[in-house]
């Protein structure tokens, strides 16, 4: 057979296959469901209904950040996913973009099912929270919203108390990611923990 018949055949299929992934990759992009913050007309969040499969960051069993607070028999998780286009981002800078979304799904803590004997496993979905930052919306640039069993949901008033508790204590970005293990090295390195929260380190001794 010809050599460069064979070179020529050889290249079209080569370039043939490097089109058809192209394709593909553009599909998926295509049809890929957002993950930034949606509104409707009257300025109410719409919920983000693939936030599950977002960036998993962390997960919490019974906190609470009022030290008067009693849990009881009542325990719970909470699990925490971040939009993937913010988390790249973070990585890169140890910052937010605008249009980050941090989702706080709660979920009841079972103790006793199936086999198990000791612990606690995660149970039925409890309430859904949204910590968005959006420069131009919000005259803070960040805004809470709560999901109860809706589809919207709306801004928790500027004057709750999650507000200035995320503003004093938080360390990065008036967000808590003191208690995400995967990216607390990253804003030490780049160098982007909140004043605030430095010197509230060094009051209490912790690193």
């Amino acid at each position: 057979m010809d050599t460069d018949y064979m070179f020529t055949t050889a290249k079209t299929v080569l370039l043939l296959a490097m089109v058809l992934l192209s394709m593909g990759a553009f599909q998926q992009n295509a049809t890929a469901p957002s993950s930034s913050p949606e509104y409707t007309s009257d300025s109410q969040l719409k919920y983000p209904e693939h936030y599950r499969d977002w960036v998993y960051l962390t997960s919490g069993f019974d906190m609470s950040y009022n030290p008067a607070m009693q849990m009881g028999d009542h325990h719970m998780f909470d699990n925490v996913f971040v939009n993937p286009e913010a988390y790249r981002a973070f990585v890169k800078t140890g910052t937010w973009p605008d249009k980050t979304m941090l989702v706080l799904e709660v979920r009841g803590a079972e103790g006793k099912g199936s086999i198990n004997q000791k612990g606690n496993y995660q149970g039925a979905t409890m309430g859904l929270e949204v910590h968005v930052k959006d420069e131009a919306r919000f005259p803070g640039k960040w805004a809470f919203f709560g999901f109860d069993d809706g589809k919207i949901a709306k801004m928790v008033p500027m004057s709750a108390d999650c507000y200035s508790c995320h503003a004093d204590h938080a360390a990065v970005d008036t967000t808590f990611v003191q208690f995400y293990p995967t990216l607390l090295p990253i804003a030490k390195s780049k160098g982007t923990l909140a004043a605030a929260y430095q010197k509230e380190m060094q009051r209490t001794g912790h690193p």
